[in-house]
C-alpha cells in the first residue's frame, strides 16, 4: 500500500514540512514535561491529595495512549493534514484551560484534552514525514531531525515550567504550550504537504472501545482505592468493570477482520516478554520520577525551579548518550542493552529510596538521577528492538505499536500505584501521632495536607512519615526494574529465522501500526529519541516520561 501526496510526487521532503513536524512534536512532547518541577505549587493551590495529584500524570498519559493507533488510522482515511492542524488546536485548548485553571478537576480537564492532541500530534507528524520522504536516507536524516526534537522538547519543559512557576504563579508554566499548540496549527496549515493512505483502511471500534474503557477504568480504580477504600462500591464497580471490557478487548481482536491487536503475538514469549519489561520498566521509572517530585516539591517545599534540575539532569542525558548508543544498537543485541539499562534503574532508585526525606541539594541527586538517566535511555532505546525482532517481519508495526501502548499504560500506572502505596504507608506511620485538628485534617485530606498546613509538631511527624512512605514506593519501583531484569534475561530473544531478512529488507511504512523502517549503511533498528543508523519507530511516541508529568 502506498500513500498518496496531495501534490507533486515529492523526491525530497520540503524544508517548511520538516520544521513543522518537528514543532508539531516538540510541542507535545514539552507539554508531558512540564508538570513535573510544579507538583508542590498544583498541590498546594487545589490542597490535593496525593491521588488527586497523581492523576494530573495520568490524565494526560491515559489519552495519548489509548488514542494514538486508531489517529494514525484517522491520518490515513482523511488526511494527515487536517489531524495536525487540529491535534495543535486541541492541545492549546487543553493548556489554556490548564493555565487558568482554578481547582484540580479543571486540570486534569486541561491535561486531558491536551493528551489527546498529543495522541493526534505524535503519530501524524512522522507518518507525514515518512510519506514525504521515499529515499531512505533522506528519511533517516528526517527521522532524526524528529526524534532530536523530542530530545530537546524535553529538556526544556522542566526548566521553562520551573523558572516561570519561580517567578511567577505556577499557572503560567502552561502559557508557552497554549502558543506553541497555536504555532503548530498556524504551521502545520500553512507548511505541510498533505498525504493519506485511505486504501483498506478501517477503524476497530470495537477494540478501541473496549481498550478505552478498560484501561480507563482500572486507573481509575488504582488511583482513587487508596482514598475511597478498596472495598468500597465504586472501586469494586471500577475494577469489574476495568476486567469485563478487558476481555470485551480479546473478544473484540479475535473476530476484527483489521485487529489493532493481533492475539498471536502473545504467543511469542520474546514478544511477551518484551511487553512484561515495557510495562514494568516504564512504571517503576515514572513511580520513582513522581515521588522525587513530591518529596521535593510538596514535602520539602522547594522552589519549582529548584525542583526542576534533576528532570532537566533527566532529560539531557540522552542528548548526550546519543551518538555513543546508536553505535551500540548496531553492535549488542538489544536484550544486553535492556538488561544494561535495568540494573542501572534499580540501582538509582534504591539510592534515592536511601536518601533521608531532608535530603534536598541538588549534589545529593546526581548520582541516583545519572544512573536513572543512562538507564532509561538504554532501556528505551532497545525496547522495540527487543519486541520487533522477537517477530515475523509482516509483524513488526503491530508488535511496536503494541509495545508502545503497554509502556504508555505503565508511564500512567507508575504515579498512579506508587502515590497509593506511599500516601497508604505515611497515613499508617502516622497512626497514633497527631491529636486534634491536625488527625482531622490527616483524615480528610491526607499527610500532603498535614505537611503543608498543620501545626508543627505534625508537621514534623508528616514529613518523617511521607519520606517512610516514599522510601517504601521507590523501593518497589526498584524491584520492578529487577523483575525487568530477570524476565529480559530468562526469556528475551532474538528470532534468528527473521534475523536475516530484517537486516536487508527494504525501506517500508507499515500503515495501521505504522512502523517506518529506515536502512541506512549499517543495520540495527532503534527507536526515538536516538538517532541511530536504523531505526523502528511506530507512528507514536516511543518515549514518555514527566511527572505531573514521558
Amino acid at each position: 500500500m502506498t500513500d498518496s501526496i496531495s501534490t507533486s510526487s515529492l523526491k525530497k521532503l520540503d524544508l517548511g514540512t520538516l520544521i513543522a513536524c518537528c514543532l508539531a512534536v516538540a510541542a507535545a512532547q514539552l507539554c508531558i514535561t512540564v508538570p513535573s518541577p510544579i507538583n508542590g505549587e498544583i498541590q498546594a493551590a487545589f490542597g490535593a491529595s496525593g491521588s488527586q495529584v497523581a492523576w494530573v500524570t495520568s490524565a494526560f498519559i491515559l489519552p495519548t495512549a489509548i488514542l494514538e493507533l486508531n489517529f494514525g488510522v484517522v491520518g490515513d482515511l482523511f488526511g494527515r493534514k487536517r489531524l495536525l492542524v487540529l491535534g495543535g488546536l486541541v492541545l492549546a485548548l487543553g493548556e489554556l484551560l490548564n493555565a487558568t485553571s482554578q481547582n484540580i478537576t479543571m486540570m486534569w480537564t486541561g491535561q486531558a484534552l491536551a493528551g489527546i492532541g498529543a495522541a493526534a500530534l505524535f503519530p501524524s507528524s512522522l507518518a507525514v514525514i515518512a510519506a514525504a520522504t521515499p529515499d531512505g536516507k533522506d528519511r533517516a536524516k528526517a527521522v532524526s531531525t524528529w526524534a532530536l526534537s523530542i530530545s530537546l522538547a524535553s529538556a526544556v519543559g522542566p526548566l521553562s515550567s520551573g523558572v516561570l512557576a519561580t517567578v511567577a504563579d505556577f499557572r503560567w508554566a502552561f502559557v508557552p504550550p497554549v502558543v506553541l499548540g497555536l504555532a503548530v496549527a498556524a504551521a502545520c496549515w500553512k507548511l505541510v504537504t498533505d498525504s493519506k493512505a485511505p486504501e483498506g483502511r478501517a477503524l476497530d471500534w470495537p477494540g478501541q472501545i473496549t481498550i478505552a474503557v478498560g484501561l480507563t477504568a482500572l486507573l481509575w480504580g488504582i488511583i482513587e482505592g487508596g482514598d475511597r477504600g478498596w472495598g468500597s462500591a465504586a472501586i469494586v464497580g471500577s475494577l469489574s468493570l476495568a476486567a469485563v471490557a478487558l476481555v470485551g478487548f480479546v473478544i473484540a481482536e479475535t473476530r476484527a477482520a483489521s485487529p489493532m491487536f493481533n492475539l498471536d503475538l502473545l504467543k511469542i514469549p520474546s514478544f511477551a516478554a518484551a511487553a512484561v519489561v515495557a510495562l514494568a520498566g516504564m512504571f517503576g521509572f515514572i513511580g520513582t520520577a513522581y515521588c522525587v517530585s513530591i518529596r521535593l516539591g510538596a514535602v520539602m517545599h522547594l522552589s519549582a525551579l529548584r525542583a526542576s534540575m534533576p528532570f532537566v539532569i533527566l532529560q539531557l542525558i540522552p542528548l548526550l548518550l546519543a551518538p555513543v548508543l546508536s553505535r551500540m544498537l548496531t553492535r549488542v543485541d538489544a536484550r544486553w542493552l535492556l538488561m544494561g539499562g535495568l540494573l542501572p534503574m534499580a540501582a538509582g532508585q534504591f539510592w534515592i529510596a536511601a536518601l533521608p526525606i531532608t535530603t534536598t541539594s541538588l549534589a545529593a541527586f546526581i548520582g541516583p538521577v545519572l544512573l536513572l538517566g543512562i538507564g532509561f535511555i538504554c532501556v528505551v532505546s532497545s525496547l522495540t528492538s527487543a519486541a520487533v525482532n522477537a517477530v515475523p517481519i509482516h509483524m513488526t508495526g503491530m508488535a511496536s505499536g503494541a509495545t508502545s501502548l503497554v509502556r504508555e499504560f505503565g508511564q500512567g500506572l507508575g504515579p498512579a500505584v506508587i502515590s497509593t502505596i506511599a500516601m497508604s504507608a505515611a497515613s499508617s506511620a502516622l497512626v497514633g501521632k497527631l491529636n486534634g485538628a491536625d488527625a482531622g485534617m490527616e483524615a480528610a485530606a491526607g499527610p500532603l495536607a498535614v505537611v503543608n498546613a498543620g501545626s508543627d509538631s505534625a508537621r514534623a511527624a508528616a514529613q518523617t512519615a511521607l519520606g517512610h512512605g516514599m522510601a517504601l514506593g521507590v523501593v518497589i519501583c526498584g524491584c520492578a526494574s529487577l523483575l525487568g531484569a530477570l524476565v529480559t534475561l530468562l526469556l528475551v530473544r532474538k528470532n534468528t529465522a527473521r534475523a536475516e531478512v530484517g537486516a536487508t529488507g527494504e525501506p517500508s511504512v507499515r500503515d495501521g501500526d505504522r512502523v517506518a523502517r529506515i536502512r541506512t549503511k549499517r543495520p540495527g533498528p532503534g527507536p526515538r529519541p536516538l538517532r541511530a543508523p536504523r531505526v523502528s519507530i511506530r507512528r507514536g511516541p516511543v518515549r514518555r516520561w514527566g511527572v505531573g508529568s514521558s
